[in-house]
């Protein structure tokens, strides 16, 4: 008696790290970062995007276009 195996595509997961850069990186509070990176709490952008701190921006690194734009608002 043979098993046959059925795979997902949705149920393989891939532990590469090469695509877990993001897309942009968005402006949030500074008291919550370190709280995230440690705790692995959710923290809210400015655009409303929730995700935890995972990585750090390096200088030229792209910027929400959302956040951006409020932050800008923000300091006047």
């Amino acid at each position: 008696m043979a098993t046959q195996t059925d795979v997902r595509p949705d149920s393989v997961t891939d532990e590469s790290t090469g695509d877990d850069i993001p897309k942009y990186f968005h402006y949030v509070r500074k008291d919550r970062i370190a709280e995230s990176a440690v705790m692995g709490t959710h923290v809210v952008a400015l655009c409303g995007e929730v995700f935890p701190v995972t990585k750090s921006p390096k200088p030229g690194s792209p910027v929400c276009p959302d956040c951006k734009r409020i932050y800008e608002q923000m300091k006047k």
